[in-house]
């Protein structure tokens, strides 16, 4: 069956565990997530966009909600049930329906929940649901090269170092990154990154 089959960009898919919570971003979000900005700026060190006040996160959602309506990305925000709050966003983006493949990232947390395994559990969630639900053959993932944490975030849950493309995109500062590139496989899915995520999450 074709991933656009399984996918449909109009309707409001939420995916939750015991964890957390995911549910499309609004721009009634807002209010929620300002406090990020202010009191947690350095979340965009390593950013494409840059959010320096209230109005560039305005942005950062009002083009998040577009791209869901251009069919090319679909966001989601997350609340940590621990902590009783919303603690950042994801979306998938890129997404090819036809060739089965997305990239998953845009990702950032509050500082708060770093190292206590809630992104374990959201990406467990999303690749079950790119995988298992959609129908994805090829979920992508790519950050900036310096960014060490993210890189073993992603390896940590199975992503395989595919290169870097060199002077790849333009920074807010005005300098330009090299993107690292890693991805999953359908079938490395199935066979074994599912079950050595699920034992992470225990």
């Amino acid at each position: 069956m074709a991933a656009s089959q399984n996918f449909d960009f109009t309707q409001e898919y939420t995916l939750e565990n015991e964890r957390v919570l995911l549910r499309p971003l609004l721009l009634s979000d807002l209010p929620i997530l300002e406090k990020y900005v202010m009191e947690e700026p350095d979340l965009w060190q390593y950013s494409l966009v840059a959010i320096h006040d209230i109005a560039d996160l305005e942005k950062y959602i009002q083009d998040a909600i577009e791209a869901r309506k251009l069919k090319t990305a679909y966001s989601f925000i997350v609340f940590d049930k621990l902590l009783q709050e919303y603690v950042g966003c994801t979306r998938f983006y890129d997404i090819q329906l036809t060739f089965k493949s997305t990239q998953l990232g845009y990702t950032w947390y509050s500082k708060k929940v770093w190292g206590t395994g809630l992104n374990q559990h959201c990406k467990f969630l999303l690749l079950q649901f790119a995988f298992d639900q959609i129908g994805f053959e090829r979920v992508e993932f790519r950050a900036d090269n310096n960014n060490k944490r993210s890189i073993a975030a992603m390896q940590k849950i199975g992503c395989t170092i595919e290169g870097v493309l060199r002077n790849h995109l333009p920074m807010p500062n005005g300098t330009r990154r090299d993107s690292i590139v890693l991805s999953i496989l359908q079938q490395e899915w199935i066979n074994k990154l599912k079950q050595n995520l699920v034992a992470q999450l225990k």
